[in-house]
């Protein structure tokens, strides 16, 4: 039975994606039994206001942890485990997702480039496997690599959605260290959730830079069979 050994490149992404997955998971039970005193709707209006952002939708969204801010309509959603809720892992979700809004507003760079390569990002989700498979199958290194380049897309997403993930927490922990509502021992616990979040996106990248390594020894190794 034959066994791809390139899969074995995925094995770390993988367990660390999932070590990430349950770390934001814990991570944000265990601050959902901290009492904040604001809920996550007023917390991210109050980010907004203190960078001067207006017209902005605050609305609550069904589902757990479907929290995001749509730039299409100027909308923050936040899940009813956030929206209307007093704790501290709620405050920092909420305030994580008008940091967004923040940044849209103000003209960050890094979310400009990661909306501009959505659209490339996607047809190379899409045709990346195919045409590295047809070109393996038809022995044309120049369909394999365009397959690879393709992917390629991915991995810059990943890539640029970092630094816009963690300069949206950035934003969030400021604003609320600012505002005095949260004592210290809160805002420690805020941030925890949101660091415990941004480990996620990591994740997404480790995986992406081993499927992308998977997809060249794929290609590599065809070509050396022709």
């Amino acid at each position: 039975m034959y066994f791809d050994t390139t899969y074995l490149i995925l094995l770390p992404a993988i367990l660390f994606a999932l070590w990430a997955q349950n770390r934001v998971k814990s991570t944000y039970a265990q601050y959902s039994q901290v009492f904040a005193g604001l809920t996550g709707a007023e917390a991210a209006r109050m980010v907004l206001e203190m960078n001067g952002v207006t017209g902005v939708d605050i609305r609550p969204v069904a589902g757990e942890l479907t929290d995001h801010f749509d730039p299409r309509t100027n909308t923050i959603s936040l899940s009813k485990g956030v929206y209307n809720v007093t704790s501290v892992a709620a405050v920092g979700v909420a305030a994580h997702e008008a940091g967004h809004a923040v940044q849209y507003a103000q003209g960050y760079g890094p979310i400009k480039v990661r909306t501009a390569i959505i659209p490339v990002t996607n047809i190379g989700s899409y045709l990346s496997w195919p045409l590295l498979v047809i070109g393996v199958l038809l022995g044309s290194e120049t369909l394999a690599m365009a397959g690879v380049l393709l992917f390629c897309a991915v991995v810059a997403f990943q890539l640029v959605t970092l630094p816009v993930e963690f300069n949206a927490s950035n934003r969030a922990l400021d604003a609320l260290g600012a505002s005095g509502y949260l004592k210290e021992e809160q805002l420690d616990g805020a941030g925890k959730v949101l660091r415990a979040a941004a480990m996620t996106y990591v994740a997404a990248l480790a995986q992406a830079l081993a499927q992308l390594l998977r997809l060249v020894m794929i290609a590599k190794r065809g070509n050396r069979r022709d």
